[in-house]
């Protein structure tokens, strides 16, 4: 009697699903999956399509972001001793325009002066290549090389003559440029007035629950942007002034110039650091010789290991968190969509792609009971209105 009730030794149980029920529960699950995933890329592609149809509208947007958080510390300074927001966003957006009017009137007549000369310097460097490969060992015939060498000239006669002549080389182009730039002053000016009234309008908007994880992601997303632009700004000064302050030793044409070239090109990392040191070290060989290219190039690259070994670990990983090669990833990404703007504008956006995956796999992870629990909705972050206060 106590056998009773249990299966026989040897006696395989019952399967309680059959396998066709098994595999069609896994197809259906795969086919979900598959469906979501190509109602996303759907989704981004229209997403894409509306950016590249109003990216005159947003590009302003974007670098009126990116300037704001460069100017927002001295605004938010200046109001936290009392001044008007009015005010203090006035003066801090004047006191900028001042200085980049400075440069750009610094550059433009050093530009026009020394281009010229410097294209018949390039001239002189392309005969003395020409010279060169004509003798031993190479031993090029003259006619291989006329074509090459008068396209060459003729190339670098007409740059010189154009960047002579003028900045822009259109009045469509120039009413382009002015545009944004009016655009963009415009937006800063009320980025920097209202800019602490935006997430608080965030619950008023999307509620209190939305609202709050709004609110949460736009500030990481704001810290992470003003991060890179502050890091970005501190290594590009570090190399605009090691490579500049050699320039000028060494009396290299347009050295002015080409330290301004290497403060910008440090705000696209990785690629912009490479394009400026180049681009100096080609003037330095055109203008003065081949000694003093070798003393550039060295110095370049002396400065571009500090920054890759030491400035970019310790600043960058901090604000950025992002993998070596994403960032050159979304640099020749964005370069090849959007040109020299799109190279600008590719890490920043990037990372807070990053941030706001980062969010949502926080709150995954804690809807799992895998991670620190959420937040409630009564425990309110710290807003910049708040800060203020």
């Amino acid at each position: 009697m106590s056998g009773q009730g249990k299966e026989p030794s040897g006696v395989q149980p019952k399967p309680t699903r059959e396998r066709g029920d098994v595999i069609g529960g896994g197809l259906l699950w795969l086919a979900k999956w598959s469906l979501c995933i190509v109602a996303i890329a759907a989704g981004a592609w229209v997403l894409g399509s509306v950016a590249a149809r109003l990216w005159v509208v947003l590009l302003p947007i974007a670098l009126a972001i990116v300037v704001t958080t460069v100017l927002w510390p001295l605004t938010h300074w200046l109001t936290r001793h009392r001044w008007p927001p009015a005010l203090a966003a006035s003066a801090t957006l004047l006191g900028f325009v001042a200085v980049l009017a400075g440069v750009i009137a610094l550059i433009v007549p050093s530009v026009a002066d020394q281009a010229p000369e410097l294209a018949d310097k390039a001239t002189d460097g392309v005969n003395q290549v020409r010279d060169w490969i004509q003798g031993p060992p190479l031993n090029i015939r003259d006619e291989q090389l006329d074509s090459a060498v008068e396209a060459i000239v003729g190339r670098l006669q007409s740059s010189g003559a154009q960047i002579a002549g003028g900045v822009f080389t259109g009045v469509s182009t120039a009413t382009s440029v002015l545009i944004t730039v009016f655009l963009v002053l415009v937006m800063v000016f009320f980025f920097l007035k209202d800019g602490s009234r935006f997430l608080p309008w965030m619950h008023v908007v999307f509620g209190n629950r939305s609202g709050h994880h709004v609110e949460a992601v736009l500030e990481r997303v704001w810290a992470t942007l003003g991060g890179f632009i502050r890091t970005q700004a501190i290594v590009s000064m570090v190399d605009a002034i090691c490579i500049g302050a050699a320039l000028f030793i060494l009396d290299v044409p347009l050295a002015m110039v080409l330290t301004v070239i290497t403060f910008i090109g440090g705000f696209i990392p990785m690629v912009g650091a490479f394009v400026a040191g180049a681009l100096a070290v080609l003037v330095a060989l055109v203008g003065n010789g081949l000694t003093t290219a070798l003393i550039v190039l060295g110095i370049v690259i002396a400065v571009q290991q500090l920054e890759g070994n030491v400035l970019q670990p310790v600043l960058q990983s901090r604000s950025m968190e992002l993998h070596a090669v994403i960032v050159l990833l979304a640099v020749t990404a964005g370069g090849s969509l959007y040109g020299i703007t799109g190279a600008f504008l590719a890490v920043p956006v990037v990372a807070m792609v990053a941030v706001v995956i980062r969010y949502i796999g926080e709150q995954v992870d804690a809807a799992t009971g895998s991670g620190p629990p959420e937040v409630d909705d009564g425990d309110a972050a710290v807003t910049p209105a708040a800060a203020d206060a």
